[in-house]
């Protein structure tokens, strides 16, 4: 099942914010989430939150564990740029863009590792003959 949450008009320019999402990539959502707080970078603040939402779209709107959680996608695209006017010499005025981006984060459940191993054991033994002493 896919859980996704996404920030837009975010204020930071796509660019930077794609350095963040990059990392991130395929990560399990939990170790995403710690990977991402503790990054100085202002757009791993912004993702971080991103992420928390989808974390908690996941379980309290589809009742889903965290543990399971893997980030399927992580897209930064761009938002619109705000235009403005920086004074410059001999009354003419220079332009400033101020980007914003959209971030998009996709969550998707799989099992995890152990207990895929654990099913797998469990299915084996009930499989097996008992053996005739």
């Amino acid at each position: 099942m896919e859980v996704k949450a996404i920030t837009r008009f975010a204020r930071i320019s796509a660019f930077k914010a794609r350095e963040v999402t990059r990392e991130i990539q395929g990560m399990s959502a939990l170790l995403a989430l710690d990977v991402v707080r503790f990054s100085p970078k202002k757009a791993a603040r912004l993702v971080s939150k991103t992420l928390a939402t989808a974390i908690a779209n996941a379980e309290n709107n589809n009742h889903l564990k965290a543990q399971n959680l893997f980030i399927k996608e992580a897209v930064v695209g761009e938002g619109p740029t705000f235009k403005r006017f920086q004074p410059k010499a001999r009354g003419s005025a220079g332009p400033i863009r101020k980007r914003t981006a959209h971030i998009k984060i996709i969550l998707i459940e799989q099992e995890v590792k152990q207990e895929k191993k654990a099913k797998k054991a469990a299915k084996t033994e009930a499989a097996k003959p008992e053996a005739k002493s």
